[in-house]
């Protein structure tokens, strides 16, 4: 049993979504499907969520909205008609759209935001349904998929996969949006933003699949991002938590929370192309077998900032760690990484979560109540991970990766290898980033 996971991309169309109908037929094991909102088309065209919050923002503000809501409606309705789909799913469609633009409740903004998937899983239902397969649309509250009451944030409840597991039992595929879940006073409740993935990674662990598919627009996982160089090698099989930290610097393919409820059930995760569903794709396991070159992707992320601290016998103070993370979490920042020496300690932020205002009294209490010697902020740095199974234990990893940026003439402002047993962290100034993807990826891929 396999669960089939189908992103904005492959469901952006009536063509696309044909393909997907093709996909399930081919393999009957595929019993479970989720499914995104609409995708973009082109690369001029725009996402049905983007729509959808634009939506929210003008109903709330009192302007208006027509232009907005008969785009949404003419997108689906263009949908419906290329595929032949009964009348009646469009009119429910349009029908849940006013339901949520009228909704008093405080859920208004999140039934907005889930509205692409849940049309999405409809039309994908009905289409299977047209083509000779047994299919049934069913709501999240309906499977049990129930969350923490976080709008934008929601966390599944462990209960949920209980009632998941059921849904084994049920004759014929079963189509899920995903994204969002219901809470226990059955509102509609978002995980945050490319959450689809977090939806389906739920499900597989739910139902126990033997294997979690997840389509997209490409043929596998890319060593390097294309944009930095061209037709990188393909990664054929990773660990889990190889593409953790490749997700979190900045690998768009999956979202960086949706492996962990597959992660914890040990279920595999392959990621395939809706064009092209024939390529093997990349596998995510949780173990694999040692390689001599361990090193897998490199990944990079820009927007963050240092805050640089200094203080003779910084190592003696206790409660100096503590104090400097309260002053943080005073002002609801949270960091990201934190590499630290006897007499200084740098800390890693996401520089959009700074004003003016956050920044001037955060940089006066670290004056005032940690008496530091030393406090420097430096912006507009880019995060690069070198990520690979292995490479804590081998030799000379981190050698040719501090020569290649040497190479590139690229200032290291920031490494960190002792806290991940399968990945190096650099900073660097956003301006010397595509000199040293190339560089890196030279040094561990073609030399």
């Amino acid at each position: 049993m396999k669960v089939a996971k189908f992103g904005g991309s492959s469901v952006a169309s009536a063509s696309q979504i044909r393909k997907v109908g093709t996909i399930i037929k081919d393999d009957p094991t595929r019993k479970f499907v989720v499914v995104s909102a609409p995708g973009k088309r082109s690369d001029n065209d725009t996402k049905i969520t983007d729509l959808l919050i634009q939506i929210s923002t003008k109903h709330i503000h009192n302007e208006p909205i027509t232009d907005l809501y008969e785009t949404i409606i003419d997108r689906f309705q263009s949908i419906t008609d290329e595929l032949h789909i009964s009348e009646e799913v469009l009119q429910d469609i349009q029908h849940a759209l006013d339901d949520a633009i009228q909704s008093t409740t405080c859920d208004h903004t999140e039934k907005l935001k889930a509205f692409g998937e849940d049309s999405s899983a409809k039309i994908v239902a009905a289409y299977l349904q047209s083509i000779g397969l047994q299919a049934s649309y069913i709501h999240p509250a309906q499977a049990g998929l129930f969350v923490t009451n976080e709008p934008g944030d929601a966390q599944v409840l462990s209960e949920s996969f209980e009632y998941l597991y059921k849904l084994r039992d049920k004759s014929g595929i079963i189509v899920i949006p995903g994204f969002f879940g219901v809470s226990k006073t059955n509102d509609i409740i978002t995980f945050s933003r490319g959450g689809s993935d977090i939806t389906g990674s739920i499900v597989a662990a739910g139902v126990q699949a033997r294997l979690y598919e997840n389509f997209t627009d490409v043929d596998s996982v890319y060593s390097v991002n294309p944009q930095f160089v061209h037709e990188p090698k393909e990664i054929a099989e990773l660990t889990y938590k190889e593409m953790r930290e490749l997700s979190y610097a900045g690998f768009s393919v999956f979202h960086d929370e949706a492996l962990i409820p597959a992660f914890k059930n040990q279920i595999p995760v392959c990621i395939k192309n809706t064009n092209n569903p024939t390529a093997k794709g990349t596998m995510i396991v949780s173990e694999k077998n040692p390689e001599i070159d361990c090193v897998v992707g490199i990944a990079s992320d820009e927007g963050f900032c240092s805050f640089y601290m200094s203080k003779y016998l910084m190592n003696r103070e206790v409660g100096f760690g503590r104090k400097l993370l309260h002053i943080l979490e005073d002002e609801h920042i949270s960091f990201e990484h934190a590499p630290s020496g006897i007499d200084d300690i740098t800390i890693i932020l996401r520089q959009d979560q700074l004003t003016p205002e956050k920044e001037q009294r955060i940089v006066q209490r670290i004056k005032e109540e940690l008496q530091v010697d030393t406090l420097k902020i430096k912006k507009d740095l880019a995060i690069i991970m070198v990520v690979g199974e292995g490479m804590k234990s081998t030799i000379g990893m981190a050698k040719r990766a501090t020569a290649a940026l040497a190479d590139a003439h690229v200032n290291i402002d920031m490494i960190n290898q002792g806290s991940s047993e399968v990945s190096m962290m650099f900073g660097i100034h956003v301006e010397g980033l595509e000199r040293a993807i190339q560089s890196l990826y030279q040094a561990y891929f073609e030399s």
